[in-house]
């Protein structure tokens, strides 16, 4: 499971206008903010960005510049792999260490949306003994029952990070993972084409 909140697409505007600086074709700039405060690029200005985008990393520099942020909420052992995307990216999560013990631990904290009934009813058996511990921990504050608790802590338990990238970034991962076996994967890819201008910037459909 993967879900995705509070997105925000920032800098587009500017990113474009250093687009022509190598070229100082500034005057050709055809692009404004709606009364939203969004970007809405001009022919010229999205013609421009599409040569450059598929024109390569070395001539898109751009694109470092479009920012994103967005809260992410997926299980662990899906954000050890998001977490080979380092560079340029940068995510503030939820703690474990600090708040799990603070609310009931209950199904709807993990992501068992593809398990089979029988492994199903053993997780049940494995969140009633973690919510045990849990219980044991806030009563006496003893670090053997901490312990346990993160220690026996599944994989399939979700955590949500405010994560900030820009559309360099999307573009490695889209391309990278959008076949992935993964389901969640393929969750964050459709957030991803759903962004603007997405299609021509970071899809590029019809080119990859």
């Amino acid at each position: 499971m993967l879900t995705t909140a509070n997105t925000q697409v920032m800098n587009l505007l500017s990113a474009m206008r250093g687009a022509r600086n190598p070229l100082n074709s500034w005057d050709r700039m055809d692009s404004c903010l709606d009364g939203e405060g969004n970007c809405v690029l001009g022919p010229n200005d999205l013609s421009l960005a599409v040569r450059l985008t598929r024109a390569g990393s070395d001539h898109r520099k751009f694109l470092r510049q479009v920012f994103v942020s967005v809260d992410i909420t997926a299980p662990l052992y899906w954000w050890k792999e998001f977490d080979t995307y380092k560079v340029g990216t940068v995510a503030n999560s939820t703690s474990t260490m600090h708040k799990l013990h603070a609310k009931p631990i209950e199904r709807a904290d993990f992501s068992i949306d593809q398990m089979t009934p029988e492994t199903l009813a053993r997780m049940d058996t494995l969140i009633g003994w973690l919510e045990e511990l849990r219980l044991a921990f806030v009563e006496t504050r003893e670090k053997s029952h901490w312990y346990d608790l993160i220690q026996l802590l599944p994989s399939s338990y979700n955590q949500m990070r405010t994560c900030t990238l820009n559309y360099e970034n999307l573009i490695n991962i889209y391309h990278a993972r959008k076949n992935h076996k993964l389901e969640e994967w393929h969750v964050l890819c459709s957030w991803i084409e759903s962004l603007p201008y997405a299609a021509e910037l970071i899809v590029q459909k019809g080119e990859s």
